[in-house]
């Protein structure tokens, strides 16, 4: 069996500059942009490849989640696509067979999170770069810009080994919420969206019965790193314990919840799963309850 060259699924910038001509090692740009809403209902999002052309480590291709990296006739946003879909569209960005990948973004870490968790369902070895491309830039490392990249290298798509206990659907959520089937559902919304005191992006504000709240963002130090260990465990602490399993995160459209799931995977809990269609697609059936309020 050969031995992943990622030691884990955390990476630093140290690590990344230590491994710049690996041929198995993919680097990708998963930003995204979803800026916050104005209003209920609100929802606006695009491309980050604009970003990434701007700014970008060398030799890293732009990961589109808003394009192929998505299922477009899926009825939310972010849809996570079929693993021979995902596989393929891969395939367009150099990650074949073999292939190591690390993501990273330019938005707190959230959407380089989604790329890991989606790329580790159907058995691609990946890894988040720890605070993203801001990180890289404050340790003085050399950045790239404009459109023009090496061309892509013909490779032969991976065969998916997939992962389906890592996703969760709208039912299992539903039973869960009811007490009908084991499991704790938390969402990784800021405090303001899982009470329903802010604006929300989707059809109606609050979180799903029976949640809980753990913020993916207060997993992170203000440099956007993943918090150390101990202060990670006793934020995630704070609102979980080992009974609480399995653990079904959810957050708007499944991004947030991906960041949470990558703590909760470094402390070493393998009982997390994220829903994918999350409050976008749960708020749009008025028969779908949501509460406001802690």
């Amino acid at each position: 069996m050969t031995t992943s060259l990622l030691p884990g699924p955390l990476v630093d910038d140290t690590w990344l500059a230590a491994h710049p001509d690996d041929p198995r090692l993919v680097v990708l740009d998963a930003t995204a942009l979803l800026p916050s809403p104005r209003e209920d209902g609100d929802y606006r999002s695009a491309s980050g490849r604009g970003a990434w052309a701007e700014r970008h480590l060398p030799g890293s291709r732009h990961a589109d989640l808003t394009g192929e990296l998505s299922d477009h006739d899926a009825p939310y946003h972010f849809a996570v696509p079929s693993p021979e879909a995902l596989a393929a569209a891969l395939a367009r960005l150099g990650v074949g067979e073999g292939s190591e990948v690390v993501s990273y973004d330019s938005g707190g870490g959230i959407w380089a999170a989604r790329l890991w968790w989606m790329l580790r369902a159907i058995g691609v070895p990946a890894a988040v770069l720890d605070g993203g491309l801001e990180a890289w830039e404050t340790a003085g490392r050399p950045l790239a810009s404009g459109d023009d990249t090496d061309p892509v290298p013909d490779v032969r798509p991976v065969t998916p080994v997939v992962r389906p206990d890592l996703w969760v659907g709208i039912e299992d959520v539903a039973a869960i919420s009811r007490g009908e089937r084991p499991g704790t559902l938390v969402c990784a919304l800021p405090s303001g969206g899982y009470d329903g005191s802010a604006p929300t992006r989707y059809s109606r504000r609050g979180h799903i019965p029976a949640s809980r709240s753990l913020p993916g963002r207060g997993l992170l130090d203000e440099a956007g790193r993943v918090l150390p260990p101990e202060e990670l465990a006793a934020k995630v602490g704070a609102v979980l314990d080992t009974e609480d399993s399995p653990v079904v995160l959810y957050c708007g459209g499944g991004i947030s919840a991906a960041g949470a799931a990558l703590a909760l995977t470094l402390l070493g809990r393998t009982d997390v799963s994220v829903y994918d269609g999350s409050l976008e697609e749960w708020s749009k059936d008025p028969a779908r309850p949501l509460e406001l309020g802690n």
